[in-house]
This record gives C-alpha cells, structure tokens and sequence, in this order.
C-alpha cells in the first residue's frame, strides 16, 4: 500500500516522503539508517542524522515501530478500509463502506488528491469515545470521473479552471499549449491529465469550449456535461428512429386487443410533448367500471441490442432540466411515434382492471393494446372539469377522481407516507432569464393520473413476483429508514410538538402522516417534510423483490414510463416474455442493468436540482440589497441555510458574519447559540434576510441577518 500525493506528507523535505515510501512498499520488511541510505537515489544527500530524525517523525506519527535497537518496520495497518467518497460543499468528506455500518468522516485537510464519487482507500485514525469514525484518504482506487466542466480564468499566458461544482474544491492548471483556443471567462470541459507529486493543482486540457460563462445556454449546456449526459444523439440512433414508419401494419394490430373504440384520453402538464400514458375508461352493465391504464409501447420500436436501445441503456433516463428535457430516446419516438397523441393510433401495452366506485379492483388484465385518443388534457383543463363540473367528459373525470381518492385512502391506510413538496418553477425571458419563481401547485387532475399509475406498477409487480415462478423484473424498492436517519427528525419534530412513533412502520407512517398534515401551509412545513424525506433510504431498482416502505406496497415496480426510463422499457420487455413463456435474460444481467439505472437517475436529479439552483441564484442576483422574510433550513459550524419563504431561493448566512456576539453551532442539539448573549438559532425559526451576494459560478446566495 502505497501513499498517493497525501498532503498532509507534502510539508516535509524530499528525503522524507522517499523513506516513507520505502516503509510502505515494504509492510514486512525492517530497515535501519544504513540499509535506507542505501535504498535512496544516488544523487540524493542524507546523512546518517538526518535519517535518524526522519525515523523519529515516522515513529511519532505511528507510521512505523521500533522492533529491536536500531530497527524500524512500517507499523501494520489493519484499519484500512476502501469504499466511495462523497465530498460536502465545506469540504467535509464522508466514505461509504461496505464493510461499516457507519461512515467514516475525513476533515478537508485529510481527502488527499480524492474527488467526489472517487473510490478510496481510508485509514482509520483514533475513534474518541463513541464519536464517528475519522479517517484520511491514503489512496486513490478509482477515479469516478476524469472531465469536469468550469470557467476559464487566464494567468500569464496559461490558466486556472475554475470549478462548476462546487464539491470540487481545487482548480485545474492548463498550460497555454493546450488551451485549444479558450478565452478568459470561456465555460469549458477539461480533462485531468496528471496531478504531479507535490503540486498544489492537478493538470488539465480543455477538450472542449461550451461558450461564454454567464450565458443562459452556456450554463445549462455546462450542467448537462458536469454530469456526463450527452448533448446529441449519434447519428446511426437518429437513423434508426426514423426509419420507422409512421403507419402501424395491418399484421401488428391484429395481435393487440383494440380499444380504439373505447374511450380513452391523456392528461398532462400543457407543455408536454411526448405522452406515454393514457386512460381508457367504459361504465359496465354490473356498476363497476373497466379502466385501462396504456402505456407507450416503446419495446415494439427498440428492439434489444439495437442503436436505439444501446443509446438508451446508455442514458438510462430522461433529465428534466429548467428550460428542457435531455431525452432517453429521439424526438421521431419519444414526442412522434411512441407518443399517445391524440386523434391518432398508437400501440401501447396496458393493465385493464374491472374496478368498483370504492376502488377495489375485481379482476385485471395485462398485455398489448391498440388505441385512438380521442382528448388530450392539460392538467389545468382537467382540473377546471373537476372543480366546476361542466365540460366535455366531466362526469368522467369525477368518477376517475373518487375512485382515485378511494384508491389513496387505501394506501394510507396500510402504511403509505404522504411527501407532499412543494416544487419550484420559473418564468423565463426569450433570453432564459428567469423574471418570475414560483411554487407549483399538484391538485387532484396530477393526484387522479398519479393514482391510476401507482395501480398499474403495483399489479404488475404482483403478477411477475406472485403469480409467475422463479420470475423478476426491476422492482422498485425503498427500504424502512435505520433509527440513525430518524434520530434527527425525532429530535427537530418534537419541538414543534410532534412525536415521530417509531414502534412499527405502520406508526412511523402515520406519526409522519399526521405531522405532515398539521404542519401544512405552515413555515415548518418546510422544515419538517424535508427533513423527512432526507430521513428516508433512497428508491433503487433491484431484481431482488423487497417492499416499497413509503408507498407501504409488498410489490412495486416502474411500468409506466417507457419512453423516459430505461426500467420500464425492460420491465415491458420481460413482461412480454413471461405472458408469452420465452426465454429472458439471467437475473445478472437485469440486476446490472438495475445498478446501471439507479445510478444514472441520481445523476438526473442532480443535474436538475443544479439548473434549479443556477436560475435561483440568477433571479436574486439583481435582488442584492433586498430584504426577506425566510426559514432556517439548515445549520452547520460554517453557516446557516436560510430559504425564502415566497420563492424558496436558499442562501446562506455565515456564522463569523452575524453581528453582535461569537456564534457556536452545536451539532447534537441542533442549534446555534451566541456566547455572550445566549441567543439562539434554530431550525424552522423565521428570520429576516437581506440578500448580501450572489456567485453564479459556484450557484450559491450569500445573505446577511437583519432581523431573528
């Protein structure tokens, strides 16, 4: 084991770092002051003396041990662990290991040369009581990922990049020669080439320049590349999709069951361009009702191992950016050939329940359908339908809706969570310059839609998991939260008089449940739904069937959106193959396909939260000065995260900034408090703001107490 560029090393002489190396190359092997000088370069001058000192650094530092007079040997390490880094915006770094419980937590000076995402070798150092493990990076295993994306700034002919991200705590050194043409303040992409032993900076060359920074395409097409979604299609992909026809044969609708005469309609937001569900709807003799769920037959276009699917295996998602969506597959399929657009015929695979007024479902089937829309909604349009009751297919509509509501009663009554957050969205200029921010408010017309969706997934599920031998499909998964997580929520709810029951998953949903309902339209609700929500494990796909704790379903898979996630359209594909008894792929090969797609969907949410982030920053960057009524969100030893109530823009207020008295932040009790005057900070206090800064760059908000 070999120290990689540890800085904590770099403050010491040459000789130094060369007798440290020999020690770690050789675990076992013992040395004295002769046997190093006769390992160390010729042109290297160290004296026996000198040796000795290095040696007694070494020991000190427990780096290695006297075995007898004279004799040293590199001290064992068995508190050596490998796992990923995942590097804070302070610097804080925490590693995830497979082989703790708990992760341990390594202090900016100890990450080494380690990015975000880097997979590295940590050592534990001494743990103190039962505080968290500490340790420093002493290798780089894996880097996850060679180019980032940052703005030029020009010094004496070469430049710094500086970075995007702002978990990448360094700037990149590019020498002129490989500038390729970048300008001062150029947002471009880099490729780390080197980081030389003792340098402060890695190197890099520019292998790509994106345009201006500060220029709304600039800066989105920035976002898309920091993290690795492709721009554009190849063009065997785009040649694949169109050619495609447009007319559907004679042969293909034979093989379906027709619903072309049966009612059947889309519901979504009014921009949308590519629709990939539907709902059929029919009144039946006995008073139930038959409703179809369609969804996009995307796996009748991408055949497996084509361009196509390669390219969306490749992408794994649809990202929904601010002013666009970076698409899974092209436009001929995902807004033309595989969208269920109205007045047309499309091929769609669909779970048709008889269901009653009450929502329970009396039988189900599960295959290829054949459709004609004959209305597509907005949700607006459908919402004004459900409120007045007058228009085309609102007697429809309401009887979709109490069936709706009937089917999330259910829910919530075995256990589901409700996460009801409130999401922002933005007006912008013919320049992308956001001149409004607003809340987006889901009403029933979204609620009907979501309801019908989480059937078909959950009855599709069940057939495969219960109803089918040995058979599997990527479940969508979401395990209970460890007590670890909702320690923190415990703590935070009960001080707005909340009891989070931890007894069962039962009372742990119904304890969130209830909080979440008391504290609706109140400014701790934008506290403690989020905080709830962070206390939870993330959704992952898995062929290994487990439960869906915040849906409190036993079964539960994604179905319903072939066009922008690749889940689906595998789903679609072995579904197929079961309801037909051919053969599937191994289980293997869909688990890695799961791992693949979990990974790739993290990325999409992150990718658009930045965005968010980005025009956040822009629209109160012409706000400097102003004053705001906001919430504390968030605390740390450096700051305090403050969000505005009316545009929930956050920013950040930092400790050594507030005036009047020394502010101390104290972790365990959640608060911050001055030494002098005992004044307290805490969460979900409401505070008055003045807006300090902005930095578009690194897309944060600076904001200075007037008032709390």
């Amino acid at each position: 084991m070999q120290i990689v560029n540890n800085k904590k090393h770099n403050k010491y002489p040459e000789e130094y770092r060369l007798i440290l190396e020999l020690f770690e190359s050789f675990p076992r092997k013992t040395f004295n002051h002769k046997q190093i000088a006769h390992q160390l370069p010729l042109d290297f001058k160290c004296s026996t003396n000198e040796i000795e000192k290095i040696f007694s650094i070494l020991e000190l530092e427990d780096i290695i041990e006297n075995v007898s007079p004279g004799q040293y040997r590199y001290l064992p390490k068995f508190n050596l662990y490998t796992g990923k880094i995942e590097i804070t915006q302070s610097g804080m770094a925490y590693v995830i290991c497979d082989d703790l419980e708990q992760d341990i937590k390594v202090q900016p000076p100890l990450t080494g040369n380690a990015f975000n995402g880097d997979t590295v070798t940590v050592e534990l150092l001494h743990q103190k009581g039962n505080k968290r493990a500490e340790g420093r990076v002493v290798q780089i295993v894996e880097r996850a990922k060679t180019r980032f994306v940052g703005t030029v700034q020009k010094f004496k002919g070469s430049a710094f990049v500086v970075m995007d991200n702002p978990k990448v705590h360094v700037d990149f050194f590019v020498h002129k020669k490989h500038l390729k043409g970048a300008h001062d303040q150029d947002k471009v992409i880099i490729e780390m080439t080197e980081w030389p032993s003792g340098a402060k900076n890695p190197y890099a060359k520019v292998v790509d320049i994106l345009g201006k920074s500060g220029e709304h395409n600039t800066e989105m097409h920035a976002i898309i590349a920091e993290f690795g979604f492709p721009q554009e299609f190849p063009s065997a992909a785009i040649k694949e999709a169109e050619g495609f026809p447009a007319k559907i044969p004679d042969k293909e609708i034979a093989k379906r069951k027709d619903f072309r005469k049966t009612l059947t309609f889309t519901i979504d937001p009014e921009d949308s361009k590519d629709f990939d569900d539907s709902l059929s709807f029919k009144k039946l003799d006995n008073g139930n009702f038959e409703v179809g769920i369609h969804i996009a037959d995307v796996t009748y276009y991408v055949a497996v191992g084509s361009t196509l699917d390669e390219e969306a295996f490749s992408r794994g998602t649809s990202v929904y950016m601010v002013d666009r969506v970076i698409p899974m597959l092209p436009e001929r399929l995902s807004n033309e050939l595989c969208s269920l657009r109205p007045d047309e015929d499309s091929l769609t695979f669909a779970v048709v329940v008889e269901i009653d007024k009450e929502g329970k479902v009396h039988s189900k089937w599960i295959g290829k359908t054949i459709i004609h829309s004959q209305r597509r909604f907005s949700y607006d349009a459908a919402q004004e339908r459900l409120e007045s009751g007058n228009g085309d297919l609102a007697h429809e509509l309401k009887t979709l809706n109490s069936i709706a509501h009937k089917l999330k009663a259910s829910r919530f009554k075995n256990g589901a969570i409700s996460f009801e957050t409130e999401e922002v969205k933005f007006k912008l200029d013919e320049n992308g310059k956001p001149i409004l921010v607003y809340k987006k408010i889901r009403k029933d017309a979204h609620k009907l839609i979501e309801e019908f969706m989480l059937l078909a997934n959950r009855l599709v599920a069940e057939y495969v998991s219960s109803e089918l031998k040995n058979a599997y499909i990527p479940y969508r998964v979401h395990d209970a939260p460890s007590m670890e997580k909702l320690a923190l929520l415990t703590q935070i709810a009960s001080r707005f008089g909340f009891v989070i029951k931890t007894g069962s998953h039962r009372e742990l949903a119904g304890s969130i449940n209830q909080m979440t309902e008391a504290s609706m339209g109140k400014p701790e609700a934008n506290i403690l739904n989020p905080l709830a929500i962070r206390s939870m494990e993330k959704a992952i796909y898995t062929t290994s069937k487990t439960h869906h704790f915040g849906l409190a379903f036993d079964h539960y898979c994604h179905f319903t959106s072939p066009i922008r996630r690749y889940p689906d359209l595998v789903t679609h594909r072995l579904l197929f193959q079961y309801l037909n008894h051919k053969p599937v792929d191994s289980k293997d090969e869909v688990e890695k396909i799961c791992k693949h797609s979990s990974a790739m969907e993290q990325k999409a949410v992150e990718a658009e939260r930045a965005s968010i982030k980005y025009k956040q920053v822009e629209f109160m960057s012409e706000r400097t000065g102003q004053t705001f009524e906001g919430i504390v969100t968030g605390l740390t030893d450096w700051g305090i995260f403050v969000e505005i109530k009316e545009n929930k823009c956050e920013g950040m207020v930092r400790i050594t900034d507030i005036k009047g008295d020394f502010y101390e932040y104290y972790e365990k009790d959640q608060v911050v408090v001055g030494r002098r005057t005992k004044k307290k900070i805490e969460l979900g206090q409401t505070v008055m703001i003045m807006v300090k800064k902005t930095n578009l760059q690194k897309r944060n908000i600076d904001f200075a107490f007037t008032e709390f």
